[in-house]
């Protein structure tokens, strides 16, 4: 079972310091939220400078919102960046919903789900040997894992993806991966679907684990209950982390992401130390 970590979005200019620190620990992957109202660094373009700045661990997207962006250039942009870094570039999918993002782009919300699922058909067809180019570094495409709750979301991996992206809860968490897994073989895809899941975690000082829920609840402050449950779900202790990963482990989950919320980048040598 790897182990991975997500990136704060506060304060990006530390984000390099942050891959490199990782890229000599235990880690698999490097995990990097998308919004578009928000302060916040373009995952793709953050990605790409973490590439360069790496030698080892993966880039992931966590998740990308697709339907806000236009799906050619997506899977140009998304080979490009498997290309330079050697296959090592995961591109993690979701719907999104807040509504001013779709406003802002011009986008109807109601039909996020039909439209991603035209994209995820286009970007296939690309990174088989459509006319655009490059070609990825693996062939059919990069990693794609899925991200979502509901179970259209979750149909989606086995019709077009490698895996899942589970941000839920831990009791939920064994219901999502039981989901996918059957219609994986439902689906009659062969082997198994990459199960990934998601923790929220904050290891430092007491500053660092203030400022990681003070940067939970105004990112989800557009849901106060989603904000709540998130914030109360922080792991700020070893031994609560290492619980967690072994109740994932339990699940079956190939891959954990503790997503850091605060930008002190000595968690990453502490995150290592207790999951190392």
């Amino acid at each position: 079972m790897s182990l991975s970590l997500g990136l704060p979005v506060a304060r990006p200019e530390r984000l390099l310091d942050w891959a490199r620190r990782a890229d000599d620990g235990p880690f698999r992957s490097l995990g990097l939220a998308d919004r578009l109202i928000w302060d916040n660094p373009e995952p793709l373009v953050t990605l790409a400078a973490l590439a360069g700045a790496t030698t080892r661990i993966r880039l992931q997207t966590e998740v990308l919102l697709a339907p806000l962006r236009e799906p050619a250039l997506l899977a140009k942009q998304a080979a490009t960046l498997d290309r330079l870094s050697g296959g090592r570039f995961t591109l993690g999918l979701g719907v999104g919903g807040r509504a001013d993002e779709f406003d802002l782009v011009g986008v109807d919300l109601r039909t996020r789900g039909r439209r991603f699922d035209e994209q995820l058909k286009t970007m296939r067809d690309i990174w088989s040997g459509g006319p655009i180019g490059p070609a990825p570094a693996r062939a059919g495409g990069p990693e794609v894992l899925i991200g979502g709750f509901a179970e259209p979301a979750l149909e989606r991996v086995a019709r077009f993806a490698d895996g899942l992206l589970c941000a839920t809860s831990l009791a939920a968490a064994g219901r999502q991966f039981e989901y996918v897994e059957a219609s994986w073989a439902r689906a009659g895809r062969p082997g198994r679907p990459r199960l990934v899941g998601q923790l929220t975690t904050a290891l430092g000082p007491e500053s660092t684990v203030e400022e990681a829920r003070e940067q939970i609840l105004a990112y989800y402050a557009f849901d106060p209950a989603l904000a709540a449950a998130t914030a109360g779900r922080l792991l700020t202790t070893p031994a609560a982390i290492r619980a967690a990963v072994a109740e994932f482990t339990g699940l079956g989950a190939d891959e954990v992401v503790c997503y850091c919320w605060s930008p002190d980048t000595d968690q990453v040598d502490r995150l290592a130390d207790v999951l190392g």
